[in-house]
C-alpha cells in the first residue's frame, strides 16, 4: 500500500538549469537560436524535397521523414524549456505531462526507426543497386512511414497508462525542462516495479534493437563495398553513407552519455543531467539539415535553386511590352508570373518558307522589316506572358511580323540571325 493516496493528479514543476537560474535570460538565447536553426533547417529540407521533381527518390522520402521527427520533437520541448527560461513558469498539470512525454517519446523513437529504415535505404542501394526502384517504391515507403508511426505509439500508449495508476505523495518537483518518464516515475510512492520493467522494454525494443540492425547493415555494406574492384568505386559507395553515419552518431551518442550520467553521475554538478537531456532533445534536429546539405550535393543544388529562382520585375516587362507594341505586334499581352500554359502557335501565321538569297535582291525592303526584332529578348520569357488574343492585319510586312511571334511561341525573343546567302522568300500570291 502507498503511503498516500491522491485523489486528484498531482502539478508537477519543472527545472530550469539547476545552479543557474540568474542566467536564465542569458541561456534563452542560445537555446532561441538552436530552436529556430532546428526549425527553420528542418523545414526547408522538406519544402525542397516536396517542390523539386528531382529529389523524389526513397532516399530523399526517408530524409523528409527524418526531418519531421526532428520537428515534432522541437515543438514537443520548445513551449516549456522557453517558458522556463523567460517567464520562470515551471509549473505543469499531470494530463499535459503525460502528454509531453508521450511525444518527446514518440519522436524518440520514430527517429530511431527512421534513421534504421535509411540504413535499409543504403545497403539496398549498394549491394543491390539494379534492383533498387522496384524493391523500394513509393507504396512500399509509406507502408514503412506508417509502421514507424504505428510502432512507436504502441510501445508507448501501455507506458503512458500505467503512469495513471500511480499516486503521488513525494516531491513533485521534475530534473529536466521537460517531462521525462524516468523523472515522473520516480516521484511516485506506489510500486514502480511494472513500470520500470515496461520502460526498460521499450528502449530495448527500440533503440537497442534499431541500433543492432543499423550495425548489421553497416556490416554487410561494407562487405559489398569491399567486394568491388575499383577504389574510387569504392570511395563513391563509402561517401553515399558518410551522412547517415554521422546522423546515426550525433543521435546516439547523446542518448547514451545520458544514460550514462543518470546511472552514473551522482557526484557530477546538477547543471550536467540537464545540459546533456537538453543537447540530447536538441543537437539532432540542429544538425541533420546541416549534414545532409553540405554531404548532399542533389539538396544542395536543390537549395541554391529555389534560394535563387526570382520573378521578373514589372518595369522590366513593362519596358519589353513597349517594345513589342512599337514593333508593330497586334497582341494583347498580360503578364502571368510564369505560371499559364503557352499558347499554341497560329497555323495562319506560320512562317514563309526561307529561300536563297541573291545578290540583286540585297535591298529587298521586307529584310529591313526584321531588324528591329533581333536582339530584343531580354526581361521577358515564354512563360512569363501569353497572348489573349491576336489581330490579324492583312498587309505582308505585318502578317510576316505576325508569323514571327507565333512562331517564337508567344514571347519577344529574338529571331534567327540571317545569313549572308539567305533571304526570306515572299509569301504565297503575293506579287513583289
Amino acid at each position: 500500500m502507498p503511503i498516500c493516496q491522491n485523489s486528484t493528479f498531482p502539478t508537477f514543476l519543472l527545472t530550469g538549469v539547476p545552479g543557474l537560474e540568474w542566467a536564465h535570460a542569458w541561456i534563452s538565447i542560445p537555446f532561441c537560436c538552436l530552436y529556430l536553426t532546428a526549425l527553420s533547417g528542418n523545414a526547408l529540407i522538406l519544402f525542397v524535397v516536396l517542390t523539386e521533381p528531382s529529389l523524389h527518390e526513397p532516399m530523399y522520402y526517408f530524409l523528409s521523414m527524418l526531418s519531421t521527427t526532428d520537428i515534432g520533437l522541437c515543438i514537443s520541448t520548445l513551449v516549456t524549456v522557453l517558458r522556463i527560461l523567460w517567464f520562470n513558469a515551471r509549473e505543469i498539470s499531470f494530463n499535459a505531462c503525460l502528454s509531453q512525454m508521450f511525444f518527446i517519446h514518440l519522436f524518440t523513437f520514430m527517429e530511431s526507426s527512421v534513421l534504421l529504415a535509411m540504413a535499409f535505404d543504403r545497403f539496398v542501394a549498394i549491394s543491390n543497386p539494379l534492383r533498387y526502384a522496384t524493391i523500394l517504391t513509393h507504396t512500399r515507403i509509406a507502408q514503412i512511414g506508417l509502421a514507424v508511426i504505428i510502432r512507436g505509439a504502441a510501445i508507448l500508449t501501455p507506458l503512458v497508462l500505467l503512469l495513471k495508476r500511480l499516486s503521488f505523495c513525494h516531491s513533485h518537483v521534475l530534473r529536466h525542462s521537460y517531462c521525462f518518464h524516468p523523472d515522473v516515475m520516480k516521484l511516485s510512492c506506489s510500486d514502480t516495479k511494472i513500470n520500470s520493467a515496461f520502460g526498460l522494454t521499450a528502449i530495448i525494443s527500440t533503440a537497442g534493437v534499431d541500433s543492432i540492425f543499423i550495425l548489421l547493415s553497416y556490416v554487410l555494406i561494407i562487405r559489398s563495398v569491399l567486394s568491388i574492384a575499383s577504389p574510387e568505386e569504392r570511395k563513391k559507395a563509402f561517401s553515399t553513407c558518410l551522412s547517415h553515419v554521422t546522423a546515426v552518431a550525433i543521435f546516439y551518442i547523446p542518448l547514451i552519455s545520458l544514460s550514462f550520467v543518470h546511472r552514473f553521475g551522482k557526484h557530477a554538478p546538477p547543471y550536467v543531467p540537464t545540459l546533456i537531456a537538453n543537447v540530447y532533445l536538441l543537437i539532432p534536429p540542429v544538425m541533420n539539415p546541416v549534414i545532409y546539405s553540405v554531404k548532399t550535393k542533389q539538396i544542395q543544388k536543390a537549395v541554391l535553386k529555389h534560394g535563387l529562382q526570382t520573378p521578373k520585375s514589372q518595369p522590366a516587362l513593362h519596358t519589353e511590352l513597349g517594345r513589342c507594341h512599337r514593333w508593330g505586334i497586334a497582341a494583347d499581352w498580360t503578364a502571368t508570373a510564369g505560371q499559364m500554359p503557352l499558347p499554341q502557335p497560329l497555323q495562319l501565321l506560320q512562317p514563309p518558307p526561307v529561300a536563297h538569297r541573291t545578290t540583286q535582291n540585297r535591298g529587298d525592303p521586307r529584310l529591313q522589316i526584321l531588324k528591329p526584332l533581333q536582339g530584343r529578348s531580354a526581361g521577358i520569357t515564354a512563360t512569363s506572358l501569353r497572348p489573349r488574343h491576336a489581330v490579324r492585319r492583312e498587309s505582308p510586312a505585318c502578317a510576316l511580323r505576325q508569323a514571327f511571334i507565333s512562331s517564337l511561341t508567344g514571347s519577344c525573343l529574338a529571331p534567327p540571325a540571317l545569313g549572308r546567302g539567305t533571304e526570306i522568300a515572299p509569301p504565297a500570291g503575293n506579287s513583289r
